[in-house]
């Protein structure tokens, strides 16, 4: 499902450099390279493919529930094992200042992170049988399964992200964010694309075997245990060939993190801005059960993933595009611009996943049906990203320098979780919905829910008829219902956030 990149997948550069300055950078400093800090930057892009992987893998379980027919609430379920990423900011200051200095501060919890998720693999591999592949598969334990490698990527984030600071020079660390950046979205791609490719049978018969087989090239089971030996050898390396350099400022203790983060949160300015987060997603809720209805509507698993191979160079390319027109004055005003735009994207999605039968020849799935869904997914992504780049060009705006990092961090935090909530509370009640009424009485929408309403209605000359109704649709409706009331409620608001003087966002 290429749109899971924003709920679960999305996108985290819990950054406190700003992305014009480090592209900046970048490009001043790419012929002067250091030896150190290519490997630097090899061993970052390394690091943060592996902390993609069980991204990726986590995104393709919902489209393997799909195919067995588990209704939303469960997948509503599954869908907490994406919240780490929008929850490290409990336990980032534990990572920052609990270590051993001898093994070194960030390698302390780089290696239990890494090695944790290598055994949860590599364990879960064995467990699929009993766990997935039964005719009413065990949403709790796959749930706990797929949290813990969640958590162990989002603390390997706040790991690595520290250890990119001195691992890099100074004129080159702005590459970290590079290689955040780069580095995740190959191993989401790996873990979802290429995982979802080789695991169909079909896909595989058709485009890589001379010959053709029963199954896919690997199964969930031997892909985990693939990784799981890579995360094994890797960390491994790192531990016995990379040391750290020493940090020059290891002073802030981790009580005062979270004491600046208390004084952060209690500025009106900020409380304000925490509201506008955690609600302006509401709206685009729908997006996160596209994908499953469209393979509940028998569009292969396998297809939908490939259409993330076109869009990823789009993805990588659009915050390095929407940038330059987001690092003014006024970054928001993009911002609520396309929302409305995006709120369209939600209807379009509703109308094609209407459509969609109509598509269908002979069970099949012609180019031109994703031909058009690519268009609209790549129209889709304009205008998540220009909503998405906005926000972190106003998070680095207005985050008081002093405590740079730890400010970013709540806000992106916040942001994150401000995406993961609605799409959860929509799959929750995305399953379809029987309802009953009374037809050909002298009042139409009279219910039918038990005997004496029942016999009221035949004594009203009509008769009890029963009907299914499709939860997507009526979520999208509430949806882009609060997606329009929340723009003329609350850009009023952001609009004079934007003029506050910096003196507003700054703790004392």
């Amino acid at each position: 499902m290429p749109d899971t990149k924003l709920r679960g997948r999305q996108k985290v550069f819990n950054k406190s450099v700003n992305e014009a300055q480090y592209t900046d950078m970048n490009n001043k400093n790419r012929s002067s390279l250091s030896k150190g800090d290519k490997g630097g930057v090899a061993l970052l892009l390394l690091l943060y493919v592996l902390q993609g992987i069980p991204l990726g893998i986590s995104a393709s379980i919902p489209m393997l529930l799909a195919g067995k027919k588990v209704d939303y609430q469960q997948q509503a379920k599954f869908s907490f094992v994406f919240w780490p990423f929008s929850l490290k900011l409990l336990w980032a200051p534990i990572v920052d200042s609990i270590y051993n200095a001898t093994f070194g501060r960030r390698k302390s919890w780089l290696m239990p992170s890494q090695y944790g998720i290598a055994i949860v693999m590599y364990i879960l591999s064995f467990k699929l049988d009993d766990l997935l592949y039964i005719p009413e598969p065990n949403i709790f334990a796959l749930t706990a399964c797929f949290f813990l490698l969640n958590f162990g990527a989002a603390t390997q984030d706040i790991a690595v992200d520290g250890w990119a600071l001195t691992m890099l020079s100074k004129k080159s660390v702005g590459l970290a964010s590079t290689c955040n950046s780069v580095g995740q979205t190959a191993g989401y791609f790996l873990g979802y694309v290429i995982f979802l490719a080789l695991e169909s049978e079909e896909f595989c018969n058709k485009y890589l075997r001379a010959v053709e087989a029963e199954g896919g090239l690997v199964t969930l089971a031997s892909f985990l245990r693939f990784w799981s030996v890579v995360f094994l050898i890797v960390t491994t390396l790192v531990m016995l060939l990379k040391t750290e350099k020493p940090e020059e400022d290891e002073s802030t203790s981790m009580m005062d993190t979270y004491k600046q983060l208390w004084k952060v949160i209690r500025l009106p300015s900020v409380t304000q801005y925490a509201i506008i987060l955690l609600t302006s997603k509401i709206g685009f809720a729908p997006e996160s059960i596209v994908g499953l209805k469209l393979v509940e509507l028998g569009v292969k698993r396998e297809s939908l993933a490939l259409l993330a191979v076109p869009l990823t160079p789009i993805q990588i390319c659009l915050p390095m595009i929407i940038s330059k027109y987001t690092s003014g004055p006024k970054p928001m005003d993009i911002f609520l611009k396309s929302m409305s735009y995006r709120l369209v994207m939600v209807a379009v999605f509703a109308v094609m996943v209407y459509f969609t039968p109509w598509f269908a020849v002979d069970g099949e799935y012609p180019f031109s049906y994703f031909a058009v869904m690519l268009i609209i997914y790549s129209l889709h992504q304009i205008t998540l990203y220009c909503m998405f780049v906005s926000v972190m060009a106003f998070n680095a705006k207005i985050s008081d320098p002093r405590i740079g990092g730890t400010y970013m961090t709540l806000l992106n935090t916040v942001a994150n979780l401000g995406g993961n909530w609605p799409a959860t509370v929509a799959m929750w009640f995305a399953d379809k919905m029987k309802v009953s009424y009374c037809k050909d009485a002298m009042w139409n929408s009279h219910s039918c829910y038990n005997n004496a309403t029942i016999q009221e209605c035949v004594n009203a000359g009509g008769s009890c008829e029963h009907a299914t109704l499709d939860g997507y649709y009526i979520i999208t409706a509430i949806s882009l219902t609060i997606g329009v009331m929340w723009i003329f409620w609350k850009s009023s608001t952001l609009k004079r956030l934007q003029y506050l003087s910096p003196q507003y966002w700054r703790t004392r």
